[in-house]
């Protein structure tokens, strides 16, 4: 396992934000994250719950943790956050940097097969694996309480992650996910990339076809929506679809969805509504 290097540390909210960066296996390369750590967790005094948050296209570990307003809450729920890059950064894949569509900043948190992306463009084992065995090994946190959540590409990551490591999270939530990306433009052009011409491939990393199949103990979803989202409108992200496969699942998916009047795809939406999706992720953390 690699070694954690210390890039800056930040009091904010009774805890504290690390950035660090550390060599990868699964990426084959240097990558970075921040973690939120409440003082019980700085102090040992206790292993806390983790939450990871996957960012959308073009973002970076960055955005959220500086942009969402979760943190305070976080704080008050004694519960640490980890916010992953959203793809390698230093590959020298070629064409990486040539569409924001595709390659940096666009991983869609597959595990590659497809030449160029392949040796690099793993993500879904980073975020998976690497990462959270890095973070339980170095941090005073606890690896049986675990929830993911995202936005857009991030929420796309998170359901799929939930649903094909059954048990694994307590609970997951998304704003604005991808939610169907077998049938969306944002989605059929970065598996053909990334994954396979054969689309029998992708249904390993869409969240509605997961959801048709997905077989494990009851998972808490929750999902939020705006209804002036141009993504939504312009059918990027097929929320319809995800809701009505997981309501057909109703046995193992306990889903809630919300579609709120006038909110776009912004942080200013998630800023509006984090406070509820962390109280949404609490609750399952600690209902053990």
């Amino acid at each position: 396992m690699s070694t954690l290097e210390l890039v800056s540390k930040n009091r904010c909210f009774k805890g504290e934000v690390h950035k660090y960066s550390h060599a990868s296996a699964s990426t084959k390369g240097k990558m970075a994250f921040n973690i939120f750590l409440p003082d019980v967790a700085l102090s040992k005094a206790e292993k806390v719950p983790v939450l990871y948050f996957l960012s959308g296209l073009t973002c970076n570990e960055d955005n959220m943790i500086t942009k969402a307003g979760a943190l305070p809450y976080l704080s008050d729920e004694k519960v640490a956050l980890v916010t992953p890059d959203t793809s390698p950064r230093d590959s020298g894949v070629p064409g990486e940097d040539g569409d924001w569509e595709l390659g940096l900043g666009a991983s869609f948190y597959v595990d590659a097969t497809r030449e160029p992306w392949r040796h690099n463009y793993n993500m879904y084992s980073y975020v998976q694996n690497e990462l959270q065995q890095l973070v339980n090994e170095n941090f005073s946190v606890d690896g049986l309480r675990v929830s993911v959540f995202g936005h857009s590409m991030g929420g796309h990551g998170a359901l799929v992650l939930s649903m094909r490591n059954p048990g694994h999270y307590k609970s997951v939530s998304a704003f604005a996910p991808i939610c169907h990306p077998s049938r969306s433009e944002w989605g059929r052009k970065q598996f053909a990339a990334y994954l396979s011409d054969d689309e029998r491939e992708w249904s390993k990393y869409d969240a509605t076809e997961l959801a048709k199949v997905y077989d494990g103990p009851v998972l808490p979803i929750l999902i939020d929506q705006g209804d002036a989202d141009q993504f939504y409108s312009t059918k990027q992200l097929l929320t319809s679809h995800f809701v009505v496969a997981a309501e057909s699942n109703g046995r193992c998916i306990a889903l809630q969805s919300n579609m709120r009047p006038g909110y776009d795809h912004s942080y200013w939406f998630i800023q509006t509504f984090i406070k509820d999706h962390i109280a949404f992720h609490a609750k399952n953390l600690k209902n053990i």
